[in-house]
């Protein structure tokens, strides 16, 4: 089924000042080529300052650019999901591996947000998980629970506790990693985060539930909230996730990707999230059971 289409609006910054605007397009979306690209604009799907543009143009900061993508058929993904705990306030769920947190990279309605949305339509997640991560995402259902969880997101008020299948044999039972992690650049998709000596001041508590011949699961709590960070951090430390298709061992990106970097593959699950009510101060202890992934590998 096709969706309902989709407007990517960008504001142009003073370092594209000047660029040509094809050459802009290809270097901002680089999943088309440049010829791709022009028979977009061919096709008047692209606009600046609401023109439609022909892709020789040069670039002014301050335009707003517009890709007016069409509608498309997205790639299937699970539409289910599994209700935690509903109040007035706050709304929490199981995630599905496979299902989106949030529109993009080609999913704009088979994503979780849209999925609790139907349901739930004053619901809007306070945090994302990955596309192949499964377990615990919580939703503010208020203004006032949106920004009192916004504010203790990152900090020790709330705990995150994950389960994470990572290659190779742990040789300690317990590590505390601090990584740092920032934005470097990548051949193949421009810039991505990963372990980064000029990157942001990142925590991770590791502990070992179970070892086999060649992986080690871990138990990760946080103590930051950096993009793909158990990921980054289990890679630093030699034990990047089974089946990851970006990060190798040093928490660096591959520079041979096998495919995309949302793409799944990985066994990443958000098991426990504990915080006090924003709005009642209670205590709440999350769980989202481990999926059949752990189990068949204890």
């Amino acid at each position: 089924m096709l969706n309902r289409g989709h407007a990517y609006t960008t504001v142009i910054i003073s370092k594209y000042h000047g660029r040509t605007l094809l050459s802009h397009l290809a270097s901002l979306y680089p999943h088309s080529t440049t010829q791709a690209w022009q028979q977009n604009l061919n096709n008047c799907e692209v606009t600046i300052n609401g023109v439609t543009a022909t892709g020789s143009e040069s670039l002014i900061s301050g335009q707003t650019l517009v890709w007016n993508r069409p509608a498309w058929i997205e790639p299937d993904s699970p539409q289910h999901f599994e209700v935690l705990f509903d109040d007035p306030h706050l709304l929490a769920v199981n995630k599905p591996g496979g299902l989106p947190t949030l529109p993009g990279g080609g999913f704009m309605e088979n994503t979780l947000l849209r999925l609790v949305q139907k349901q739930t339509p004053n619901a809007n997640p306070v945090h994302r998980l990955g596309r192949a991560t499964t377990g615990i995402v919580l939703f503010a259902k208020t203004a006032p629970a949106a920004a009192k969880l916004g504010a203790d997101w990152n900090t020790p008020r709330i705990q995150k506790i994950y389960c994470a299948l990572a290659q190779n044999v742990a040789q300690h039972d317990a590590y505390e990693i601090l990584t740092p992690i920032g934005l470097v650049p990548h051949p193949r998709i421009g810039s991505v985060w990963a372990a980064s000596a000029n990157g942001k001041p990142s925590k991770s508590l590791a502990k070992v539930i179970s070892r086999t011949a060649s992986t080690t699961t871990f138990e990760v709590s946080l103590n930051s909230g950096r993009p793909h960070q158990i990921r980054i951090h289990l890679a630093s430390i030699g034990h990047p996730l089974v089946g990851d298709p970006l990060y190798g061992l040093s928490g660096h990106p591959l520079e041979n990707l096998p495919g995309l970097p949302g793409d799944g593959g990985y066994t990443l699950h958000a098991r426990f999230l504990k915080f006090h009510h924003p709005i009642t101060g209670e205590p709440i202890n999350l769980e989202a059971a481990l999926p059949s992934q752990f189990s068949l590998r204890q």
